[in-house]
């Protein structure tokens, strides 16, 4: 592919005190095998962070690297807050997010963007895959958790984890705590079309213990009902009877214990949030670390 037509990309690592990852999320960018574009510029965005995760960068990165960008924010202020500085810094025609947790396979980006090829495509996803061990209770509801989504993705796009967009929004709303989303609603606004991308692959890390999950699932559904009284978009996994079907359809003799258990967890996580939303007032916008989450091998 000639140079002139080669997607002009932008790549935003988004990071909070990621020194176990930030190095492996960083050796993953730069390892990209990518035929559609080319990625002209690293940007990493050091969100308030207390741990070593800025001079890893500084020290092991930006010395080598002259096309990576460290830009730090004294204060942490939210992943939008991140994900606005990097929109207002990028310079590429296609933006990507990837979070400092996320490592994403050599080919990945190469899927992610090439649907940008057609102009109708705003906004692409990729495919998490966790790498937690399938051989325990929590294990095994992470993996139902993706699997679902990929499911689901197939059905009604619900973008998350990695993600590439045109660089045609100014911003999005600093008090969501479910940025995808509302780059969804962004995109969509603009007549353009989402994609998911199932062979864009990225690994990441699910909670191990049903305190974690239930953290994350809370904080995440109470964001979903801020999206939607906001901005009046719904994400596709909102609706309880489609999440429920899809589920359903893993069902297994062998785990079929497991598989109600995770249905609990996710209802239960559903209550706390309505519970959050409506009865606490509450949008976690800046949110807890969840440690569990942070140990990817």
């Amino acid at each position: 592919m000639e140079n002139n037509k080669l997607l002009k990309c932008s790549l935003g690592i988004m990071a909070y005190n990621e020194e176990k990852n930030i190095s492996k999320a960083i050796e993953a960018a730069i390892s990209q095998k990518i035929i559609s574009g080319i990625i002209q510029e690293i940007i990493v965005i050091a969100s308030g962070c207390t741990d070593g995760t800025v001079n890893i960068v500084k020290n092991n990165f930006l010395p080598r690297h002259t096309y990576i960008k460290l830009l730090i924010q004294e204060k942490r202020e939210g992943k939008a807050s991140a994900i606005n500085l990097f929109i207002k810094e990028a310079k590429g025609d296609i933006l990507i997010v990837q979070n400092g947790d996320n490592i994403p396979l050599t080919n990945t980006f190469e899927f992610l963007i090439k649907p940008f090829l057609d102009p109708k495509i705003g906004m692409t996803g990729g495919h998490p895959i966790p790498v937690n061990p399938k051989n325990n209770f929590m294990g095994f509801v992470v993996h139902l958790q993706w699997q679902i989504h990929h499911n689901l993705n197939k059905e009604s796009i619900k973008l998350g984890e990695l993600i590439a967009f045109r660089n045609v929004v100014k911003k999005i709303p600093e008090d969501t705590a479910v940025d995808e989303i509302s780059l969804e609603a962004e995109i969509k606004k603009q007549g353009l079309s989402l994609c998911y991308a199932p062979e864009a692959l990225v690994t990441n890390k699910g909670p191990e213990t049903i305190k974690d999950f239930l953290k994350q699932r809370r904080r995440i559904f109470t964001g979903h009902l801020q999206v939607k009284k906001s901005l009046n978009y719904e994400a596709s996994s909102m609706n309880p009877y489609r999440a429920f079907r899809l589920t359903l359809k893993e069902l297994s003799l062998k785990y079929s214990f497991w598989v109600f258990g995770a249905i609990l967890l996710e209802i239960l996580g559903r209550l706390l949030g309505m519970y959050d939303f409506y009865i606490k007032k509450k949008n976690p916008v800046i949110w807890d670390m969840i440690e569990s989450t942070k140990q990817i091998n």
